[in-house]
């Protein structure tokens, strides 16, 4: 079941229903964890299991870090929920990768070793519910945060509806306070909420599915070198595809959490008009950044073991961070690109600095470091502002051709005709497909940098209620008309 099905919509009114309904509180959150069971388990049902797994072995862990004590008995709590979720993640996800790569390691000191295909489906969300239930169980290990003794509101935290499998990833203190007391929904979260809904299957729909979806395919599926043109531009619809494809889930999850009274964080913030990569990452995929920079960066020391460790601590993160994303090495080098940037971000920033580096408080407060390249070298100048944030746009599609490349000779063919260094390169796209591309990555870029210091709520509060009325029913109308509704998103593989 995906948000942008007509299943979904009926299941999503019913719930809507239930939950206004004049019941008490806790059996309204049993009808939601219940709603949260039924929405996974259209997937695959067998899988709930590994979701009460999580569950209780984190709520157990827990409880017993809250009332324990004892330093070696902490670190063996903290150890068992790390091995029953990592354990889950890894063999799942990583169990046949970890296991080609052996394979070919044995291949290589002339071993002849040929063991049994393994046959294992990947659980969707795995990535995303392992690690919201770990940063409770890390929470509770730094006494950061105190257990929950109620199992349905941990379970509900775990498995709540709206994020269950693409995120955001919420912390628990973000979350479980506010099953504490009854939400439902006022007139203004309602209609934000549905205002949000209808926005993010409008970015899924109509932007990703039926606007770029297929210029991409087409590129990325080409056997045969290209004409640079064509292959910029798909690689340009692909880098709205994945935005429009996973903001617009992140915006259905924060609409459908308001419409019943919750609030969950923002996920993206306009991420194409960032000036440099600690800026991007402070606006694409915001919950994921800024868990690998609490539970994986600082832990590792952070800044603050001297200028090798800090860059050996960066490149590690984001190494972490590419593997999380799939296991395949094409995004290992996804994530190590991202690394190096940062790197050399980090070193011209220094560089350029004339004062003094600032406070270790300060520097950590984004995922690498609190100040961009552009804000160091074009304070207060708009125009080239823009300019460093179309480079860094720039680079970025360089990274998005690791990301969606089957492997890394379906990579280096694509990257050599975007940049000329191939013979007889194919036009393989239609004249519409370029100039749709064209259009709406230009209109996304433009979009974002306008839209980059604030939000839709917050503009759409500031104007006319008819106006809004118009935009509202372009969405819907563009949405009937595109007759798009199935399509799985893309974040759900990961």
């Amino acid at each position: 079941m995906v948000f942008n099905s007509y299943t979904f919509i009926a299941f999503f009114i019913l719930i809507l229903i239930l939950h206004n309904l004049p019941f008490s509180w806790k059996v309204k959150k049993v009808n939601l964890l219940l709603a949260s069971y039924i929405f996974y388990a259209a997937w695959n049902p067998p899988f709930i299991v590994l979701l009460w797994i999580s569950t209780l072995i984190d709520y157990v862990v827990g409880l017993r870090l809250g009332n324990e004590n004892n330093s070696s008995k902490r670190k063996w709590l903290l150890a068992a929920s790390l091995a029953g979720n990592l354990g889950l993640l890894g063999y799942f996800k990583y169990g046949g990768f970890v296991l080609e790569n052996f394979v070919a390691l044995m291949s290589a000191i002339g071993v002849d070793f040929h063991p049994a295909t393994p046959n294992i489906i990947l659980p969707v969300g795995i990535s995303f519910y392992t690690f919201q239930t770990l940063s409770y169980t890390l929470d509770m290990y730094k006494r950061t945060s105190k257990p929950e003794k109620s199992l349905l509101d941990f379970s509900l935290f775990v498995t709540f509806l709206p994020q269950l499998v693409a995120g955001p990833i919420v912390r628990p203190d973000e979350l479980i306070p506010q099953f504490k007391e009854p939400h439902v929904a006022n007139r203004k979260q309602l209609i934000n909420g549905l205002f949000l809904l209808s926005l993010g299957l409008f970015m899924k729909s109509v932007l990703a599915d039926t606007l770029l979806a297929s210029s991409a395919d087409t590129v990325f599926g080409a056997t045969m070198p290209l004409l640079a043109v064509d292959a910029w531009l798909g690689v340009l619809a692909f880098s709205g595809q994945i935005f429009f494809d996973f903001a617009g889930y992140s915006t259905c999850a924060i609409g459908i959490a308001s419409c019943f009274g919750f609030r969950l964080t923002d996920n993206f913030r306009y991420p194409y008009a960032a000036i440099g990569f600690s800026d991007f990452w402070r606006r694409w995929h915001i919950t994921l950044s800024t868990w690998l920079r609490d539970y994986l960066y600082i832990p590792l020391g952070g800044n603050r073991k001297g200028e090798v460790r800090t860059y050996v601590n960066l490149m590690l993160t984001m190494l972490l961070g590419g593997l999380w994303h799939g296991a395949s090495w094409t995004f290992v080098v996804w994530g190590a690109l991202h690394g190096t940037y940062l790197c050399v971000e980090k070193l011209i920033r220094e560089k350029m600095a004339s004062k003094p580096k600032p406070p270790v408080s300060a520097i950590e407060t984004p995922i690498i470091v609190q100040a961009s390249i552009g804000a160091a070298l074009t304070k207060n100048n708009a125009v080239n502002n823009f300019l460093l944030a179309l480079f860094t746009f720039f680079l970025v599609n360089v990274t998005w051709v690791f990301f969606r490349a089957a492997d890394f000779t379906a990579a280096w063919r694509l990257l050599s005709s975007m940049f000329g260094q191939t013979d007889k390169g194919l036009a393989i796209l239609p004249t519409i497909d370029m100039i749709k591309v064209a259009t709406v990555v230009t209109l996304m870029v433009i979009f974002h940098w306008f839209m980059r210091n604030t939000s839709v709520l917050q503009v759409a509060a500031q104007m006319k209620w008819w106006m809004v009325s118009i935009v509202w029913s372009f969405l819907i109308i563009a949405l009937i008309v595109s007759q798009k509704s199935s399509d799985s998103f893309i974040y759900f593989q990961f």
